[in-house]
């Protein structure tokens, strides 16, 4: 069986997230061609990708990731006028994120097969309950994608948001034959012990472990998940089961495919030890 890697994609880097549903079709491009490469040095890939501004401006509005809120008193917005609506919209704007995702991978001579949580996944968190077995099956061109999601949840929370960063955790673990979790993100060489808008080229934290403190933009205004801070706290959790996990600037196109393939490149290797 050939080697696999999983590529999360971040929100923010492959969107507009200050626009609603505006897609950045020139960097899905480049993303697109990185993933074409490594399937021509044979390593499979798995791809996460996260919403951005197809998901998470909506659903931070509607309060989505805390659940059904029946004495909440919300203000409509253009297209919802309930937390139920905003569900099912919110799942049909992470399709037709999914279908830029996928465009840009068929235009690069690659087939998709595209897994939406909400149709196999239930609960949120790296304990959410689903099948993975859909995944194992990879034929040559094949890369199956999925995504952050408004999921159901069982109780009265009744939905909830299941963010790629879990996703990537339990895929990177549980699949076969995978030797390296990649997180490309966007406008950072990696973690930074600085806040981005102050740091220089040595304020990257090359090497990182959950003893080290970093400074990272969460934009909590419009980010239901946990931004930067759980990309590491699971990157750790993926490490500390002997594989390899990295952190890359999401638009250079040469780091990203170095990272996917094991190369040394700029970025922080993120591993578990305390």
């Amino acid at each position: 069986m050939r080697e696999r890697v999983i590529i999360k994609w971040g929100g923010g880097l492959i969107t507009e997230k200050s626009s609603l549903c505006t897609p950045d079709l020139q960097v899905l491009n480049q993303l697109a061609q990185t993933v074409s490469a490594c399937l021509r040095h044979d390593v499979d890939v798995v791809l996460v990708h996260g919403a951005g501004s197809f998901g998470h401006l909506r659903a931070k509005h509607w309060k989505l990731h805390e659940g059904l809120l029946l004495n909440e008193d919300f203000q409509p917005d253009e297209i919802c006028s309930s937390q139920l609506e905003a569900v099912a919209q919110v799942r049909k704007e992470m399709l037709q994120l999914n279908d830029h995702v996928c465009e840009a991978l068929s235009q690069n001579e690659m087939t998709p097969v595209i897994h939406p949580p909400h149709l196999w996944a239930k609960n949120t968190g790296t304990e959410f309950v689903g099948n993975l077995d859909r995944f194992l099956e990879q034929n040559k061109g094949q890369i199956h994608v999925t995504f952050g999601d408004v999921v159901d949840v069982e109780g009265s929370q009744q939905f909830g948001i299941l963010s790629g960063d879990d996703l990537v955790a339990r895929l990177a673990i549980e699949l076969p034959q995978v030797k390296r979790l990649v997180f490309a993100i966007k406008g950072v060489d990696g973690l930074l012990r600085v806040p981005p808008e102050h740091a220089n080229a040595s304020d990257l934290i090359e090497h990182w472990s959950p003893d080290i403190q970093f400074e990272g933009t969460h934009q909590s205004e419009i980010d239901v998940t946990g931004g930067i801070g759980l990309k590491a706290v699971r990157g750790a959790y993926v490490a500390s089961h002997g594989i390899e996990v990295l952190m890359v600037n999401g638009g250079i196109s040469e780091r990203v495919l170095g990272a996917m393939l094991g190369t040394p490149v700029r970025g922080t290797i993120v591993t578990a030890k305390k």
